[in-house]
């Protein structure tokens, strides 16, 4: 036998033994189904679990100890959500989406391998192949402006989990103070609930014993009618708290968690000098305009990329052949575009747009929060003002209600009388614990736009207080 037909077979061979081993080398498919079940963490669930203070996205969080077992306070609550929220499991699935992508526009491309053969009819021909291999010149080119952007595309995501976890902290605060301020003022609006109901059902009996008229024993009705909608109100909020907070949280919908701490009647807007010092940072703190930034330098990579592939795309190869009348040949090939119709300007003017945009988003983006700080703190202002003029009429609104008490067991005050002074007494309290938890609730949006540089007012952990007071 003639020395090159087997040695034309070996190299088949060696040819196939490497591509079977370049499969056997590659991921196979494992199909994973779907769980039909809740796995939202119940009760039993949630005591084990254990949370690391080191992940946390902010300082206060990250000088916590989490302990579910005495109740959860206000940042082990946060620290629930930052762990336990399903819209940053999925955040966080992004990142990792975001990061494969990165991994594979850092590969390299693959060369191309092309073998044919023919087997004549003819006697005295022989059997003609030709093998070639080739590679895309272009997509090296490119590599490294691809690279740069999948890689500025995994900083902008991860940024974005971030900032994302920064305002699920916040939701899961004020979902905190929302569901103490309703614990507390609940049983206030009950009362005074109860206290019209009493009042109207005395005036209804009156009126049957025909010492009433008809027009007192109306307005009766209707502030009874009034205090009973208060409350059905009030329970329905506190029902919408609890679904919003477990469900932030990932937890089952009816376990109802254990609160504790919370608005103590310290409430009062952050000082300046923390928000200024933050304010001339926030461009280079706050994770959403660090991640529009790092997504506008990968839009610059993209731009370069497009610029890039203006230019012909080129594949080179080199390939060994045989005809037909055993005359081998070995040579090479050349594939290049020819640049006269469309040069790529289509996507290089579409990445030019995207790059404008991105731009203006980032603009618009870092006015809005210097809007919004501003907003903020304007109302904070308001709202202590308005809790100092409620609390300094408090005193004497549960002096006339003690008096009205009194009075009223030795039959010397009037029902109505009565029942007015105890509810204004009420009414001031409620309205007192309401301005306070909107004044936290502002505090916490504030943090949440600037970041720990203000820290809680409502803290448990009293060395990271008293860390940011020196």
């Amino acid at each position: 036998m003639h020395p090159r037909p087997k040695l034309e077979r070996l190299r088949f061979f060696a040819v196939m033994a490497a591509c079977l081993s370049m499969l056997a080398s590659c991921t196979w498919y494992r199909r994973e189904p779907l769980s039909p079940r809740d796995t939202s963490t119940s009760l039993e669930s949630l005591e084990r679990i254990r949370i690391d203070p080191a992940t946390m996205p902010l300082p206060e969080l990250a000088a916590h100890r989490f302990d579910p077992s005495d109740g959860l306070d206000i940042e082990e609550v946060a620290m629930l959500a930052v762990a336990n929220d399903p819209d940053l499991k999925l955040a966080r699935g992004d990142l990792g989406i975001a990061r494969a992508q990165a991994f594979s526009a850092g590969l390299l491309p693959d060369p191309q391998v092309a073998i044919s053969s023919d087997y004549p009819g003819a006697e005295g021909t022989t059997r003609a192949f030709n093998y070639g291999l080739s590679m895309d010149v272009m997509a090296i080119v490119t590599r490294g402006a691809n690279q740069a952007s999948a890689d500025a595309t995994v900083v902008k995501t991860d940024l974005g989990l971030l900032w994302q976890e920064w305002q699920v902290i916040a939701q899961a605060k004020q979902l905190f103070l929302k569901a103490r301020l309703q614990e507390t003022t609940l049983p206030l609006v009950q009362q005074r609930r109860d206290l019209s109901r009493t009042r109207y059902e005395r005036m209804a009996e009156a009126q049957r014993d025909g010492n009433l008229t008809e027009d007192s024993l109306s307005a009766a009705l209707t502030a009874y009618s009034d205090a009973r909608k208060q409350y059905t109100d009030a329970e329905r909020a506190a029902e919408q708290t609890h679904h919003d907070l477990n469900a932030l949280l990932g937890v089952a919908p009816e376990m109802t968690l254990k609160l504790v701490g919370g608005i103590d009647g310290e409430a009062s807007a952050p000082d300046d000098a923390p928000v200024e010092a933050a304010l001339a940072s926030l461009p280079k703190r706050r994770p959403d305009l660090l991640a529009l930034q790092a997504g506008y330098e990968a839009q610059e990579q993209k731009y370069r990329a497009a610029i890039m592939s203006q230019f012909p795309s080129l594949t080179v190869g080199f390939n060994r052949a045989r005809d037909t009348s055993n005359i081998y040949t070995t040579g090479f090939q050349i594939s290049l575009s020819l640049p006269i119709f469309n040069r790529n300007r289509g996507n290089v003017a579409i990445e030019s747009a995207t790059r404008a945009r991105m731009r203006d988003e980032y603009q618009t983006r870092l006015n809005q929060a210097y809007a919004d700080v501003a907003h903020l703190r304007a109302d904070a202002a308001i709202l202590a003002r308005q809790l100092a003029q409620t609390e300094s009429a408090l005193p004497e609104a549960e002096q006339a209600a003690l008096h009205a008490r009194e009075a009223y067991g030795q039959h010397d005050l009037a029902l109505g009388a009565y029942t007015d002074a105890q509810a204004a007494a009420l009414t001031r309290r409620v309205d007192i614990a309401t301005l306070a938890e909107s004044l936290a609730e502002q505090r916490v949006g504030l943090q949440a736009i600037l970041g720990g540089a203000i820290p809680d007012a409502f803290l448990s952990d009293q060395t990271f207080i008293d860390a940011h007071a020196k």
